[in-house]
């Protein structure tokens, strides 16, 4: 996997410039060749790459950087992530990963502290995508089905750097085995955004992320299928099984469940108006989460559906395209999050066909009524993208946002990406994994913060072209681009 294809020329010349042939390399090349287990993988890049000290990221940079030190933003205008408007002439100082103060004028610098002038820029908060895949986002299906676990994590290390620089700091992961990933960022072993993870989605038998093939069928007790085996999903069959999987995942640091309580697009065989879990077992899950003092989130689109999880005990609803007026008045009264997208056509999914174009088509043609719905009831309601298995889907992250101008001004798609999506990040009280304050620019907050080249409360269609328009991007208190001369 790592070796260079040939060895010409001065063999000592090439490995001074080359890290393949060093012993070390050979030993992770073996490990991972081996197509370990899902654990196995996680110990082994966790003890070859910390352990030997080598660079997880191919670029020419610390993949541990130094601790973050000062940095003084100057001549800056501020959307703060709540407000309607923009504050004018402000400099932000940062220290470490915390911002430490926001105030008019422009101070002296700090001793030691790096100085940019923003040249009356805007500055935001991080954006946070509140429905992710970080493994499953980039990689087609069959590759995830079928592929070495060694790969799929090293592709979606390169996918987690992109999802950053796109401008989105924070991701709530709906389902894959993530944990150590999660622990690799947190540690600076790769760059990417914060995740919030849920650890394996939880299906019923022939459920939406029950991907079993047919020869498989029929489910043979104590037999894990391969997307058990690698803690992308988990099937369940009955309450106890349920109570015991959302445990598994919660003792290995999820910070909320997922539960998969209906049909889906991207699953040929269940098509949007199934209802795959009993109300017993999803009030399992919500139990067990409630006990560590978290929360689930289940997955349904049809009004049935919804209305179970609801009447379980679920805190948020994932997609909900399908619900009807009768739905959205119980969730607006219970308080339930409506997490979801807004798919408008084949471009924000993907060419389908057969049952995935029939259940795409159908959300389609629901999007429009559903935001309808949560304006009408004012349920609190966070943006997800959910785009899955191709990195050309990835790259329309920021695009999606821009869709929510059919039914949302700017400055409310601003506040929802931002600090509206942090209030739902916080839904995991004592399971937070980043406690402190997210999505705002206050003193205090974590330093996520994007500079843009233009003003997104006038043109939001910025953010959909984050290659160009973000000049800065700050997670952490960690500088990961800026483009600005001088």
């Amino acid at each position: 996997m790592y070796a260079c294809s040939s060895l010409t020329g001065d063999t000592v010349v090439r490995r001074a410039v080359c890290l393949c042939h060093r012993p070390e390399i050979h030993t992770l090349t073996s490990r991972i060749n081996a197509d370990l287990s899902r654990r196995g993988f996680v110990a082994g890049m966790a003890a070859s790459v910390a352990a030997l000290g080598l660079p997880f990221k191919a670029k020419a940079q610390s993949a541990t950087p130094a601790p973050p030190g000062s940095t003084l933003f100057t001549n800056v205008r501020i959307f703060d992530g709540r407000s309607a408007s923009l504050r004018d002439g402000l400099h932000l100082l940062v220290e470490g990963n915390r911002i430490k103060a926001i105030a008019s004028g422009t101070p002296a610098t700090p001793e030691g502290a790096q100085r940019i002038d923003c040249q009356g820029r805007v500055m935001m908060p991080g954006l946070i995508d509140a429905h992710w895949h970080s493994l499953f986002a980039a990689l087609p299906l069959p590759v995830l089905l079928q592929g070495n676990m060694g790969y799929i994590h090293l592709a979606g290390s390169a996918e987690a750097e992109r999802t950053l620089l796109r401008g989105f700091t924070t991701v709530r992961d709906l389902g894959g085995p993530v944990f150590a990933f999660k622990q690799a960022i947190d540690e600076g072993l790769i760059a990417g955004p914060r995740i919030y993870p849920c650890g394996a989605m939880i299906t019923g038998s022939g459920g939406h992320g029950d991907l079993r093939p047919l020869s498989d069928v029929p489910r043979t007790p104590g037999v894990q299928s391969f997307t058990e085996r690698t803690g992308a999903a988990a099937i369940v069959d009955s309450p106890d099984e349920i109570r015991m999987r959302v445990r598994e995942q919660l003792t290995q640091g999820a910070s909320q469940i997922k539960i998969v309580g209906g049909g889906g697009v991207s699953s040929p065989r269940t098509p949007l108006d199934l209802t795959t879990l009993s109300e017993a077992e999803v009030r399992a899950a919500a139990e067990v989460a409630k006990d560590w003092n978290t929360y689930i989130a289940v997955h349904a689109y049809a009004p049935a559906t919804v209305q179970r999880a609801i009447n379980a005990g679920a805190r948020c609803v994932e997609h909900a395209h399908l619900m009807d007026d009768a739905t959205a008045r119980l969730m607006a009264d219970k308080g339930v999050w409506l997490s979801t997208q807004p798919f408008l056509s084949d471009e924000d999914t993907g060419r389908l066909t057969g049952p995935n174009l029939v259940s795409a088509q159908q959300v389609f043609g629901a999007t429009d009524g559903l935001y309808k719905l949560a304006k009408k009831y004012k349920i609190k309601t966070a943006f997800g993208s959910d785009m899955l298995f191709s990195p050309a889907l990835a790259r329309r992250q920021g695009t999606m946002l821009t869709h929510l101008t059919r039914w949302f001004s700017n400055s409310e798609i601003l506040t929802m990406a931002t600090s509206t999506n942090a209030q739902l990040m916080g839904l995991s009280g004592p399971r937070n994994p980043y406690p402190g304050k997210l999505g705002v620019l206050e003193e205090g907050a974590y330093a996520d913060l994007l500079l843009v080249d233009g003003n997104p409360l006038d043109n939001i269609a910025l953010l959909a072209t984050p290659e160009t328009s973000l000049m800065i991007v700050m997670k952490d208190g960690k500088v990961h681009k800026n483009t600005l001369k001088g």
